[in-house]
């Protein structure tokens, strides 16, 4: 008897995301507190913010970041719903991991194999259908792996400049991102964006988008991490305040030396986001 056909690998142009604003508003909900837990602050560059602003409503947006953690989609989720509000969140996921958690498919992730000829195709396909509404956002990590934030050396996957050379319309728009340690238990999430490009002013080839692309990517990483570097808070803007303190005994003792002495008490062990 012959076997059953082998399901498709990657999702077809016509099986779009079929998001479900239910379970989203759930997820949203879910989502920010369970950040909190885990990260002290969310920030977003101060410089770079307006750069968002300056995008049109009525455009779809394709946000390209480096891929440093596990972390990376639910960071992308919060800031597409902080800073790019009405537009619905899109991304591209490996296909067994969708099939594995086919509810993420309800929160606008869709199954790809970009590592074969046809899973690349069907990537483009259904990334030009979705970007068809202005009021989509696409955010993919052309890196295509983990790597660290100072580590510029993979070259990215073709399959965002082919992309753009195809698109009239929209913009495409850098994001870096790194998980540091300052000065208190939990990390900082800070964010970095860079100068959107407006794929209509812009009638490249794939090659020069290619190096364009590479090119931004890593100048905005390389402008996060003197800002990281420096340590200055001030120049961030919080999107998002987490957990303060060192929890447990230890704040539990802290909070009674300083009703004994009758100072203030203050979780944060430094002045970071204070």
């Amino acid at each position: 008897m012959p076997r059953p056909a082998k399901r498709a690998a990657s999702a077809a142009p016509d099986d779009l995301p079929g998001v479900s604003p239910f379970l989203q508003d759930g997820f949203h909900r879910f989502l920010r507190p369970f950040l909190r837990r885990h990260f002290h602050t969310i920030a977003v560059d101060r410089d770079s913010r307006p750069l968002t602003a300056s995008i049109p409503t009525d455009e779809p947006v394709i946000v390209f970041g480096n891929h440093p953690s596990w972390w990376d989609p639910l960071i992308a989720h919060l800031l597409c719903q902080t800073w790019f509000p009405p537009r619905q969140f899109y991304a591209p996921i490996d296909a067994d991991a969708l099939a594995k958690y086919p509810v993420f498919g309800k929160l606008g992730f869709f199954g790809v194999r970009v590592d074969t000829p046809s899973g690349a195709a069907v990537f483009l396909r259904t990334c030009r259908r979705l970007l068809e509404s202005p009021q989509s956002s696409l955010w993919v990590t052309p890196e295509g792996r983990f790597a660290d934030v100072r580590d510029d050396s993979a070259p990215l996957a073709p399959g965002l400049a082919h992309l753009c050379t195809r698109e009239r319309r929209g913009f495409v728009l850098p994001l870096a991102m790194e998980y540091v340690f300052w000065e208190e238990r939990l990390p900082e999430c800070l964010i970095r964006f860079g100068e959107p490009l407006a794929l209509a002013d812009h009638d490249w080839s794939k090659t020069s988008w290619q190096e364009t692309l590479t090119a931004r990517l890593r100048s905005n990483q390389a402008a996060l991490a003197k800002r990281v570097i420096a340590r200055d808070s001030d120049a961030f803007e919080p999107v998002l305040t987490g957990s303060r303190g060192a929890g447990g005994f230890y704040d539990t003792f802290r909070r009674l030396r300083s009703w004994l002495s009758g100072s203030r008490f203050h979780a944060e062990h430094g002045d970071k986001f204070h």
